[in-house]
């Protein structure tokens, strides 16, 4: 039997991961991918249906060749019912964990206008997560539904940044300025202003998942 062809890997949407850990991280996330694939019965076929990620891509993705934008991510943690960090978790640490700046694994995307820095170890299954986002002047970044229950708390360090959750009013944020929303629709970041806007973010879901 013929395998059916397979569609090409756009190169515009690989996750840019700054250092020399992005060897690892798709390493990392290539095994996570497919043990948390597997775990749960889907073939590649099943979870591209599932996470409106293309198949070609999936097995890219497992075998290491590359890894996805911070986007593709969410689906597929969506799709596989787990929170985002547990397909970028390495060993498991314990004690006290210092997590150097020069050392961070930062997840970029739209050509390096949006980026994302986890202030907590990649280790182990976990009901919360903590992140710096970065804003390019005057961009938009817009995000996909994360899971059911999963609510984004934000604050504003630096700029003033627009944001808006499903079918909501956008809210505008000074430095300062704290949110929290629903995060289970499409949402997004917008920055107001002709510099970088920071934001902090604290993601919770609504019940830990077994990976």
């Amino acid at each position: 039997m013929t395998e059916p062809a397979r569609d090409p890997v756009p190169a515009a949407v690989l996750l840019e991961v700054e250092g020399e850990a992005s060897n690892e991280l798709a390493a990392t996330v290539g095994r996570n991918l497919k043990r948390l694939r597997t775990r749960r019965g889907h073939s590649l076929e099943r979870l591209a249906k599932l996470s409106g990620v293309s198949r070609a891509m999936l097995s890219q993705i497992e075998t290491g060749k590359s890894a996805p934008t911070i986007s593709l991510l969410w689906k597929v943690a969506t799709a596989l019912g787990v929170p985002f960090a547990t397909l970028l978790n390495g060993q498991d640490t314990r004690g006290t964990t210092v997590l150097l700046k020069d050392r961070a694994k930062i997840l970029t995307s739209s050509g390096g206008r949006f980026s994302s820095r986890a202030l907590f170890p990649f280790s182990s299954e976990r009901t919360v997560e903590f992140y710096e986002l970065r804003l390019a002047p005057n961009h938009r970044e817009d995000a996909e539904p994360h899971a059911p229950g999963t609510v984004e708390n934000l604050v504003v360090t630096q700029g003033t940044v627009e944001v808006t959750a499903g079918r909501e009013a956008p809210q505008v944020l000074g430095e300062g300025d704290a949110i929290a929303f629903d995060a289970d629709v499409p949402h997004s970041y917008r920055n107001l202003r002709a510099s970088e806007a920071v934001m902090y973010l604290v993601m919770t879901y609504v019940e830990a998942v077994s990976a």
